[in-house]
Formats: C-alpha cells, structure tokens, sequence
C-alpha cells in the first residue's frame, strides 16, 4: 500500500535541498537518509534521500542526483510516496492511518448513525473526517479526541460527540451576540 508522506517545497539554498510538507506522523521513520521514495508525478522518481536536517523548524531533504537549486526547483509540489504494509499500525494508539479511517461507520455516543467517512483532509492546522451522510451531502468533523473520542477498528467504527450545530444548524448555539446601537 503507498502512502503519501511529503510534498516538495521551494529549493533551499544552492546546493539541491528542498523544503517539505511532512504529511506523516513518523518522519524520522519515512523521510531518513536512504529512504527510497516512489513520486507523484511518478516520472520524477524515485528519489532515494541522501540527506534531511531541520533548519528554522523546517525539514530540509536533499536527494541523490539532485545537485543544484535548479534540479531542486524542479521537484516542486511532487508528492513523495512511501510503499508501506496495509497491516503495518502507527506506533502511537492514537493515531490512524488514512486507509484505516475511509469507509469507517461514523455514529454519535447514542449510537445514532452519521454516515461513513469518505475521505481525510489534511489542513495546516487539523485533519478533517468527511463523512458522506446517509441523506445526501456530507458533513465535515475536525479530527480531535474532543469531537473523535473514539476509534474502533474492530467494529469497523468512529463514535463522535459533536458539539450543538456541527450536524444540524439549526442546533447550533450563537455564542455571542451583537446590540445594535
């Protein structure tokens, strides 16, 4: 199973390295020196790491064969892939893999059914569940233990506890209110 750990930023400095967006929870595991990574456009790749560092909270990553700012500004926006094994789980409990949350039941503490999540958004901030609801549409749910207490992999199911107006608006409470002058 292939799954997306980066994106190639600008080129950084002269000398080939790139930024990158991590998109994974385990860096030091997938974007270390010697890691051979398949690509997105495939006909960049693969690029094989041949060194990473962080530089003002950035990870920095040159790869074999890229030598100058010119080739690294090439790479620009290519995703970098990791081949991984489907049953292979995060070290952490608390976290999940994409491909185990798609196609998860989605229900609240109750019980009542939500819909079934179809996708993950990764935001710069936090992840969101798109979860297709049985009636047509689809709902976005922020992905926090606040919102997701619970996931179970066993069931096939995530439990959610949303806060008044994230399913229905016309239960959402105004937190504040304006009097016009």
């Amino acid at each position: 199973m292939q799954l997306v750990v980066a994106r190639i930023g600008r080129a950084h400095g002269i000398k080939g390295e790139v930024t990158v967006e991590v998109r994974t929870d385990e860096p030091e595991l997938r974007l270390g020196p010697g890691a051979v990574l398949a690509t997105d456009p495939s006909s960049v790749g693969p690029l094989t790491i041949a060194t990473g560092r962080v530089h003002s909270g950035r990870l920095l990553l040159r790869f074999e064969g890229v030598a100058d700012r010119t080739a690294a500004e090439a790479l620009r926006n290519t995703l970098l892939i990791a081949e991984i094994d489907p049953e292979e789980l995060p070290e952490d409990p608390e976290e999940f893999y994409d491909h185990q949350l798609i196609d998860l039941d989605v229900v609240t503490r109750d019980g009542t059914a939500v819909g079934r999540i179809t996708e993950v958004s990764h935001l710069p901030y936090q992840d969101l569940l798109i979860v297709a609801r049985p009636e047509g549409g689809e709902v976005m749910i922020p992905f926090v233990t606040e919102i997701v207490p619970e996931i179970d992999l066993e069931e096939q199911r995530a439990v959610i506890d949303p806060p008044p107006g994230l399913l229905d608006e016309a239960q959402a409470e105004i937190a504040s209110s304006r009097e016009d002058s």
